[in-house]
Protein backbone atom coordinates (compact mmCIF):
# COMPACT_ATOMS: atom_id res chain seq x y z
CA UNK A 1 0.00 0.00 0.00
CA UNK A 2 1.37 3.43 -0.93
CA UNK A 3 2.07 6.14 1.64
CA UNK A 4 -0.58 8.27 -0.09
CA UNK A 5 -3.27 5.64 0.45
CA UNK A 6 -2.18 5.22 4.06
CA UNK A 7 -2.53 9.00 4.52
CA UNK A 8 -6.04 8.95 3.02
CA UNK A 9 -7.11 6.04 5.23
CA UNK A 10 -5.93 8.10 8.23
CA UNK A 11 -7.87 11.14 6.96
CA UNK A 12 -11.18 9.30 6.67
CA UNK A 13 -10.67 7.46 9.96
CA UNK A 14 -10.12 10.85 11.63
CA UNK A 15 -13.25 12.30 10.01
CA UNK A 16 -15.32 9.28 11.10
CA UNK A 17 -14.00 9.51 14.68
CA UNK A 18 -14.54 13.28 14.67
CA UNK A 19 -10.84 13.75 15.51
CA UNK A 20 -10.45 17.10 13.83
CA UNK A 21 -6.87 17.58 15.01
CA UNK A 22 -5.78 14.36 13.27
CA UNK A 23 -7.62 15.36 10.07
CA UNK A 24 -4.85 17.81 9.13
CA UNK A 25 -1.88 15.49 9.84
CA UNK A 26 -1.11 14.90 6.16
CA UNK A 27 -2.07 18.33 4.77
CA UNK A 28 0.42 20.63 3.09
CA UNK A 29 0.23 24.11 4.71
CA UNK A 30 -1.01 25.50 1.37
CA UNK A 31 -3.74 22.88 0.81
CA UNK A 32 -6.68 23.87 -1.39
CA UNK A 33 -10.08 22.22 -0.78
CA UNK A 34 -12.75 22.52 -3.47
CA UNK A 35 -16.31 21.37 -2.89
CA UNK A 36 -18.52 21.85 -5.97
CA UNK A 37 -21.83 23.67 -6.30
CA UNK A 38 -24.71 21.54 -5.08
CA UNK A 39 -22.72 20.13 -2.16
CA UNK A 40 -23.76 21.23 1.36
CA UNK A 41 -20.67 23.39 1.98
CA UNK A 42 -19.69 24.30 -1.58
CA UNK A 43 -16.73 26.60 -2.03
CA UNK A 44 -12.95 26.87 -2.18
CA UNK A 45 -10.97 26.76 1.06
CA UNK A 46 -7.25 27.56 1.34
CA UNK A 47 -4.73 26.64 4.00
CA UNK A 48 -4.92 24.20 6.90
CA UNK A 49 -7.06 26.43 9.15
CA UNK A 50 -9.74 27.08 6.49
CA UNK A 51 -9.85 23.45 5.35
CA UNK A 52 -10.02 22.19 8.93
CA UNK A 53 -12.88 24.62 9.67
CA UNK A 54 -14.67 23.48 6.49
CA UNK A 55 -14.37 19.82 7.52
CA UNK A 56 -15.49 20.66 11.09
CA UNK A 57 -18.55 22.46 9.74
CA UNK A 58 -19.57 19.52 7.55
CA UNK A 59 -18.77 16.85 10.13
CA UNK A 60 -20.53 18.92 12.80
CA UNK A 61 -23.88 18.34 11.07
CA UNK A 62 -23.70 14.59 11.73
CA UNK A 63 -25.42 13.04 14.72
CA UNK A 64 -23.84 9.72 13.71
CA UNK A 65 -22.56 7.91 10.66
CA UNK A 66 -19.51 7.35 8.48
CA UNK A 67 -17.87 8.23 5.20
CA UNK A 68 -16.10 5.04 4.20
CA UNK A 69 -13.52 4.62 1.44
CA UNK A 70 -14.50 1.81 -0.92
CA UNK A 71 -11.67 1.95 -3.46
CA UNK A 72 -8.43 3.84 -4.09
CA UNK A 73 -7.15 4.54 -7.61
CA UNK A 74 -3.78 6.18 -8.25
CA UNK A 75 -2.25 7.98 -11.22
CA UNK A 76 1.06 9.69 -10.50
CA UNK A 77 0.54 12.33 -7.81
CA UNK A 78 -3.28 12.00 -7.99
CA UNK A 79 -5.45 9.62 -6.00
CA UNK A 80 -9.20 9.11 -6.43
CA UNK A 81 -11.13 7.63 -3.52
CA UNK A 82 -14.55 6.10 -4.05
CA UNK A 83 -16.62 6.87 -0.95
CA UNK A 84 -19.87 5.76 0.62
CA UNK A 85 -21.38 8.21 3.11
CA UNK A 86 -24.19 7.08 5.39
CA UNK A 87 -25.14 9.55 8.10
CA UNK A 88 -27.95 10.73 10.31
CA UNK A 89 -27.92 14.48 10.55
CA UNK A 90 -28.59 16.27 13.84
CA UNK A 91 -32.29 16.95 14.49
CA UNK A 92 -33.26 14.16 12.09
CA UNK A 93 -34.30 10.55 12.47
CA UNK A 94 -33.68 9.76 8.79
CA UNK A 95 -30.44 8.29 7.49
CA UNK A 96 -29.09 9.77 4.26
CA UNK A 97 -26.15 8.93 2.09
CA UNK A 98 -24.71 8.19 -1.24
CA UNK A 99 -21.71 7.18 -3.24
CA UNK A 100 -19.33 9.77 -4.67
CA UNK A 101 -15.59 10.36 -5.08
CA UNK A 102 -12.90 12.63 -3.72
CA UNK A 103 -9.72 13.48 -5.57
CA UNK A 104 -6.37 14.30 -3.98
CA UNK A 105 -3.08 15.66 -5.24
CA UNK A 106 0.07 14.89 -3.25
CA UNK A 107 3.37 16.73 -3.17
CA UNK A 108 6.28 15.47 -1.05
CA UNK A 109 3.95 13.12 0.83
CA UNK A 110 1.43 15.82 1.75
CA UNK A 111 -2.05 16.58 0.39
CA UNK A 112 -1.97 19.83 -1.60
CA UNK A 113 -5.38 19.55 -3.26
CA UNK A 114 -8.61 17.94 -2.04
CA UNK A 115 -11.62 17.96 -4.38
CA UNK A 116 -15.06 16.35 -4.24
CA UNK A 117 -17.00 14.99 -7.20
CA UNK A 118 -20.69 14.08 -7.28
CA UNK A 119 -20.03 11.56 -10.03
CA UNK A 120 -17.21 9.07 -9.82
CA UNK A 121 -16.63 9.27 -13.58
CA UNK A 122 -15.81 12.98 -13.21
CA UNK A 123 -13.12 12.16 -10.65
CA UNK A 124 -11.58 9.53 -12.92
CA UNK A 125 -11.51 11.95 -15.84
CA UNK A 126 -9.88 14.63 -13.62
CA UNK A 127 -7.17 12.16 -12.58
CA UNK A 128 -6.67 10.62 -16.04
CA UNK A 129 -7.69 7.17 -14.78
CA UNK A 130 -9.63 4.50 -16.66
CA UNK A 131 -11.46 2.12 -14.33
Amino acid sequence: MSTEIEALKRLFAAINCNDLRAVTKDFNPEIVRIEPEGFPTAGTYRGIAEVQEHIMKGRGTWAEGTCEPEKFLENGDKVVVYLHAWVRLKASTEWVGGRFADGFVFRNGKIVQYLSFGERAEALKWAGIKD
